[in-house]
C-alpha cells in the first residue's frame, strides 16, 4: 500500500516537472523551447519569432493580433500548456476588454400592455 502511494507520487511530481520543463515566455524562447509547449509547432513557432522581429509583445491581446492563427481558442489553450506572453498566462476575460466598449444598459422601465390586448376578466 505505502509502496503504490510512493510510485504515485514520483509519477506525480515527474509530471508536474514536465509541465514546468515545457514553461515558456514567448518574448524570450528559442524556437526549440517555444516547439516544447504542446501545441506550438515549427509552423507557429517560426510566425511567433516573425512577429517579434517587430517588437516584444505587450499582451496576449499583441500576440493574438500579430500572429496569425493565434486566436483566442488558441492562445487559452496554449497558456493552459505553459506559454506566457510578459509572464502571464491568458485570461479571457481581460483579453480585449479595454477594446471593447461597454454595452448600453436596458431600459428599466415596466413594460406597458399591448393596446390591442384584450382586457382580462375580473371576477366579482
Amino acid at each position: 500500500m505505502i509502496r503504490s502511494l510512493i510510485t504515485a507520487l514520483f509519477a506525480t511530481l515527474a509530471l508536474l516537472a514536465g509541465q514546468v520543463a515545457s514553461a515558456a515566455d514567448v518574448n524570450r524562447a528559442s524556437a526549440a523551447e517555444l516547439e516544447a509547449v504542446k501545441g506550438i509547432g515549427p509552423a507557429l513557432s517560426g510566425k511567433i519569432l516573425s512577429a517579434r522581429q517587430q517588437g516584444q509583445f505587450k499582451s496576449w491581446d499583441d500576440l493574438v493580433d500579430r500572429v496569425s492563427g493565434m486566436g483566442p481558442g488558441n492562445a487559452a489553450r496554449l497558456s493552459q500548456n505553459g506559454l506566457t506572453v510578459a509572464g502571464t498566462g491568458y485570461t479571457p476575460a481581460a483579453a480585449g476588454a479595454a477594446d471593447k466598449p461597454a454595452r448600453p444598459a436596458r431600459d428599466a422601465a415596466p413594460k406597458q400592455p399591448a393596446k390591442d390586448a384584450a382586457p382580462t376578466k375580473s371576477q366579482s
